[in-house]
């Protein structure tokens, strides 16, 4: 059985976790930060910019409280009583980020409420395999847990010992990352999806999903859609807008926690949040889409010298196929 109780030294700690042990890296790696007040060498502010910050999203805050509701109220009930939570949106809208991110602040959290760690795993992180098969899904689960799994040992069996796991584990949150990818109008999906609501009812956990337009996907549709949206509630997690003063308040507040945190020799306070209306223009609000346009910017700005980021420098850069389908403002002659 797993003991979540050490903490071993792994190669990349920023890497997608996909054990419990880079989940638990992932918790305890801090935020990206620079030493001191500098200077700071070229190699250093490179890797800062290349991680840079995660800023907290109106939408952001919306999931984490309605998840902290969600886990309140399912403290005192069954598996078939236990609602849960499905995050959708369109790509690059930081599905994945706001997912891990809610994670990492419950484990925390957690840990600081019991003190020492011990037999405990509060969180899981699950990313659905392409073309899932029950069977896999529960494999891929014992994975993560680190559990002696064997090849002989059916979806049954492996159900068992990955449930049993859990409980004595006390695992309250599970987190599934690309739900869309479970097609319940072929028969694997249909099961996997099955899988799926057999583990939620017997792990006493909040399950949350997240995955690219759910509530068009065949994954609500059907007996099977209608029973998983009678007990999940959807959060939509859309690009973010601009055409309302609120709207555009919190975009430019964003930009602003970016412009802040930039480390570049001769910026200047307040350069990056004059381009404000341009970068929404540019990447029509996906967040994904915003986040590597600053980060790319901030390290060509390193690289070439300028130390600077100017928008004949962000009209430079090329960004994801979906941000460049967004028109683009005209160029500065």
């Amino acid at each position: 059985m797993v003991t979540p109780t050490g903490h071993e030294t792994h190669d990349d700690p920023y890497a997608s976790p996909t054990t419990w042990r880079e989940w638990t890296q992932f918790v305890d790696t801090s935020p990206p930060c620079l030493p001191g007040t500098g200077p700071w060498s070229t190699d250093e502010r490179l890797d800062y910019h290349s991680r840079f910050v995660i800023l907290s999203t109106p939408t952001m805050a919306k999931i984490s409280l309605t998840l902290r509701r969600l886990m309140i109220l399912n403290r005192r009930h069954n598996g078939t009583a236990r609602r849960g939570l499905l995050i959708s949106g369109p790509p690059t809208t930081g599905k994945t980020t706001t997912l891990q991110q809610l994670g990492r602040s419950f484990h925390l959290a957690d840990r600081a409420r019991r003190g020492a760690p011990g037999d405990h795993l509060p969180v899981v992180f699950l990313s659905v395999p392409p073309a899932a098969t029950p069977k896999m899904l529960v494999s891929e689960l014992a994975r993560y847990l680190d559990l002696p799994i064997t090849e002989r040992m059916n979806q049954a069996r492996i159900t068992d010992i990955v449930c049993a796991t859990l409980r004595d584990l006390t695992t309250q949150l599970v987190l599934v990352d690309d739900i869309h990818l479970l097609d319940t109008r072929t028969r694997s999906g249909a099961e996997t999806s099955d899988q799926m609501k057999h583990l939620s009812e017997r792990i006493p956990a909040t399950f949350v999903y997240a995955g690219v337009a759910i509530e068009e996907s065949p994954l609500l549709t059907g007996n099977r859609g209608a029973q998983l949206a009678g007990r999940f509630k959807t959060v939509r997690n859309p690009p973010l807008g601009h055409g309302s003063p609120a709207q555009r308040a919190s975009w430019e507040g964003l930009i602003q926690g970016m412009d802040e945190a930039l480390r570049l020799d001769a910026h200047r306070t307040g350069a990056l949040t004059r381009h404000a209306p341009y970068l929404h223009l540019r990447t029509g609000g996906r967040i994904g889409s915003l986040s590597a346009l600053v980060r790319e910017a901030a390290i060509a700005a390193i690289l070439d010298g300028t130390e600077k980021i100017t928008k004949r420098l962000l009209d430079d850069i090329e960004l994801d196929e979906l941000a460049e389908h967004t028109p683009r403002p005209a160029k500065r002659r």
